[in-house]
């Protein structure tokens, strides 16, 4: 499985999870919530974890390999045509596809994280 379908995997499978502990995993008409998802994670997760902002971080709740090679092959999956030699852009770069990625298939996301 690639490490974008991973990602989606791991939010996705944890619908019912989040709706049984009363959170919002999948309103009425609408998509799965995936801040919904990923706050109920990180509030129960011991490391403070910015899944909002970092990719390494979302990763990392995810409980999914972050290194730098794991986040150079997510590039290449979703078609990175900058350095990957600049971690900073190109994580940027990532969080911002993964979540356009959740949004498009299906997930509820905050507009605040689908802008460019």
């Amino acid at each position: 499985m690639s490490i974008l379908g991973s990602i989606m995997s791991a939010i996705f499978g944890s619908k019912a999870q989040a709706g049984q502990a009363g959170q919002a995993g999948a309103p009425a008409g609408g998509g799965v919530d995936v801040a919904a998802i990923l706050d109920k994670m990180a509030a129960e997760n011991s490391e403070k974890l910015d899944w909002k902002n970092s990719i390494v971080d979302l990763m990392k709740l995810l409980k999914l390999d972050s290194s730098l090679g794991a986040r150079k092959q997510l590039a290449k999956d979703l078609n990175y045509t900058g350095d990957t030699g600049d971690s900073a852009s190109m994580n940027i770069w990532l969080h911002q596809q993964v979540m356009q990625k959740l949004a498009a298939n299906g997930g509820k996301v905050p507009a605040e994280l689908l802008k460019h």
